[in-house]
């Protein structure tokens, strides 16, 4: 996985491109009628309910847009929230508070979305040794705040890109001649480049989970699209060998079913993908 030096940096280029692209060459609604040196007051009303992600986040996009601005923080990440509960309050330069606010609300309602799905999907495999996996499935750009949220929900991250893991899936075991093949290819990559990266093979049908288990330097088998059944038998022949992770057809139907087949991890891409906004809002106190 990225350092958090890493994913720090991605978070600035989140903030540095938002700003940017929301605020141009100002914000002339606020220049124009709200003088320059003016303070004022705001707070982040819940008008939902789930579990609330972003309120660190917004620290942050505060603090780049005015480093004076004080946030006084009355519900933390990852908490339940309901409708009229107050997030926090923001006090400081009103132009600059109205600078960041759609930045924030944007931020912060997207990533309570997938906390709120993500608190879903750990709470329906409680009970097993499942633990919730998010992918790449991402909303171009700002990846870091989303995958951030479903740790807050509870979930844990996969990879983050491309280049912090191995994951040889069908198309490259294809192009790449079949599974053994792509397994010592890779391994051969990885010793010539100097690279300590962990390798996660997709598995089609029970006869690729008998050949990945043929080879050695694996991390993680992917059993993808099994049915229950087959997952069973997947997880038995992996039997602790390699770590199991079951993806595909998986949703608040299937999940349970899918832990209770012993696998270790459940990768879904629906926890970023298909969530709708938690509704938030910011508001001037007077």
């Amino acid at each position: 996985m990225i350092t958090n030096e890493q994913f720090n940096k991605e978070l600035q280029l989140i903030i540095e491109n938002a700003i940017r692209e929301d605020v141009g060459d100002g914000d002339h609604s606020s220049l124009a009628c709200i003088p320059t040196e003016a303070m004022g007051k705001a707070k982040l009303l819940v008008k939902d309910e789930g579990i609330l992600a972003g309120v660190d986040f917004a620290k942050m996009v505060f603090n780049y847009v005015d480093s004076e601005m004080q946030v006084e923080v009355l519900i933390n990440d990852g908490t339940p929230v309901k409708y009229g509960d107050i997030a926090f309050y923001v006090t400081g330069n009103s132009q600059s508070i109205l600078k960041a606010e759609r930045v924030v609300l944007n931020a912060m309602q997207r990533m309570s979305a997938i906390a709120t799905k993500t608190k879903f999907f750990v709470d329906l495999v409680e009970g097993t040794k499942a633990k919730i996996l998010d992918t790449r499935k991402t909303t171009p750009g700002i990846r870091a705040i989303e995958k951030w949220a479903v740790k807050i929900g509870g979930g844990e991250n996969h990879r983050f890109a491309l280049y912090d893991m191995i994951m040889l899936k069908d198309n490259h075991i294809d192009f790449a001649g079949g599974i053994s093949q792509a397994i010592t290819k890779t391994k051969q990559y990885l010793k010539d480049h100097n690279k300590d990266l962990k390798i996660v093979v997709e598995a089609r049908n029970l006869t690729e989970i008998e050949e990945i288990l043929q080879n050695d330097g694996v991390y993680q088998i992917l059993i993808d699209n099994f049915n229950y059944e087959d997952t069973k038998t997947a997880v038995a022949m992996i039997n602790g060998k390699f770590f199991a992770e079951s993806s595909g057809n998986i949703n608040e139907k299937t999940i349970q079913n899918y832990a209770e087949c012993g696998v270790d991890f459940i990768s879904s891409g629906a926890l970023t993908h298909s969530v709708y906004n938690m509704d938030l809002s910011l508001k001037a106190v007077l």
